[in-house]
């Protein structure tokens, strides 16, 4: 038996292979499972936002070594359904066809580039290596001439990604410029091509961002978009030109290019069409999970591409997968109820509840949850197969786990 072979060692990758060996050891059964990803790391991508990303990973032997599964350190180039083999490049540059019984895609999500001037410019908190980029371009400011700009940072999307970094900036703009004893002005520029803040976030928070916001003094440039950017500023759609030294675009995401080896339907951002169970919609033995599946939460709610679903989706493909093979029932998915805890910086955080987005807390006690969910609930057990497969379950939910916080 090939087994399933997990393209991906996101979240979803993870808890995929995780959810598949649960299955087996609950029903008695051998069960290889093959988990395929370029990097050593499960990379915490929620807190690339934060100062210091390179220490925002946890090693996948540690999480998965211990209840078996197979790692390959190896990028995958290529689905081949009709054969079902995987073509995978190794980091000796030597290429392997990897076979499989089923196969879970979880290779997440991309951060889409523009096509505008100076766009090798820009900076992003899409991936480890362009967060540390960013963090390391932040910590050389203070060495650069004094002059406009220095400490100056404009946030193109004024999405969840965008609020987070936005509002972060200015106590590590702060920072950086308080060991220069500098003069310069420290400004956030938040651009959004929305005629408002947190478009997708909806009216529920966004008295909260706002009020964030204008506490921080993070300025903003509403109905427009980058149309250039140089070392030394940018110029938006209207011709305002800015003087900044930094840069960060966070607008739209793809799915994982490997999804167009999938024969099926995809949606807007390249996400597969899937069934209840996760399966790829008119592909035998192929399932999503994470931001590579176009699911429902519920009806007339589609998954985002986010953390929390991706949990879940993977536990539910990782289930699902095994019991198709052992010939046991799979269960739809049911994620649990749907929330997001936004962080505002120095000016706490606000929680909120259902797709309507009701705020449930702000301030100091959002700013505890947010703790909790970055520090500690989405962090996997390490060196602990029992914990592992506990959490494993998809009837889990991670707000079960005990913290270390208030």
């Amino acid at each position: 038996m090939s087994g399933i072979v997990v393209l991906g060692g996101g979240f979803a990758g993870v808890w995929s292979a995780a959810g598949a060996v649960r299955l087996a050891r609950t029903a008695g059964r051998d069960l290889p499972v093959t988990l395929i990803d370029p990097g050593d790391d499960l990379v915490i991508r929620p807190r690339l936002y934060q100062a210091d990303p390179d220490r925002m990973r946890v090693s996948l032997d540690r999480i998965l070594g211990p209840v078996g599964v197979r790692r390959i350190a190896g990028t995958a180039t290529a689905v081949h359904t009709a054969d079902r083999t995987v073509t995978v490049v190794g980091r000796d540059g030597e290429t392997a066809e990897i076979p499989w019984d089923q196969l879970i895609l979880a290779t997440g999500s991309r951060l889409v580039r523009p096509a505008l001037p100076g766009a090798e410019l820009l900076h992003n908190v899409d991936t480890l290596p362009a967060a540390a980029a960013l963090d390391a371009h932040l910590r050389r400011l203070p060495e650069l001439p004094a002059g406009p700009g220095r400490f100056t940072a404009v946030v193109v999307g004024a999405g969840f990604t965008g609020l987070e970094i936005a509002t972060e900036l200015v106590d590590r703009l702060g920072a950086l410029a308080a060991t220069e004893a500098a003069t310069e002005q420290i400004r956030v520029v938040l651009v959004e091509r929305a005629d408002t803040v947190g478009p997708e976030l909806g009216p529920g928070p966004r008295p909260r961002i706002l009020e964030a916001l204008a506490t921080l003094g993070v300025e903003q440039h509403l109905g427009m978009s980058l149309n250039m950017v140089e070392p030394d500023g940018v110029t938006l759609s209207d011709g305002t030109r800015l003087a900044a030294r930094t840069v960060v675009w966070t607008a739209g995401v793809q799915a994982s290019p490997l999804t167009a080896d999938i024969p099926a339907e995809r949606d807007r951002s390249g996400r597969l069409a899937v069934d209840e169970q996760l399966r790829v919609l008119g592909v035998p033995g192929v399932y999503a999970a994470g931001d590579t599946a176009a699911a429902h939460a519920e009806p007339g709610h589609p998954v985002l591409q986010c953390c929390q679903h991706a949990v879940q989706l993977g536990k539910f493909a990782g289930h699902n997968a095994a019991a198709e093979l052992f010939g046991l029932p799979a269960v739809p998915f049911t994620p649990a109820p749907y929330v997001t805890c936004l962080d505002l910086g120095s000016a706490g955080a606000v929680f909120t509840q259902g797709w309507d987005r009701q705020v449930a807390a702000t301030g100091e006690a959002a700013k505890v949850r947010k703790r909790k969910v970055n520090e500690w609930w989405i962090y996997p057990p390490t060196d602990d197969p029992g914990e592992l497969l506990r959490q494993a379950d998809y009837r889990f939910s991670l707000r079960d786990i005990p913290t270390p916080f208030p």
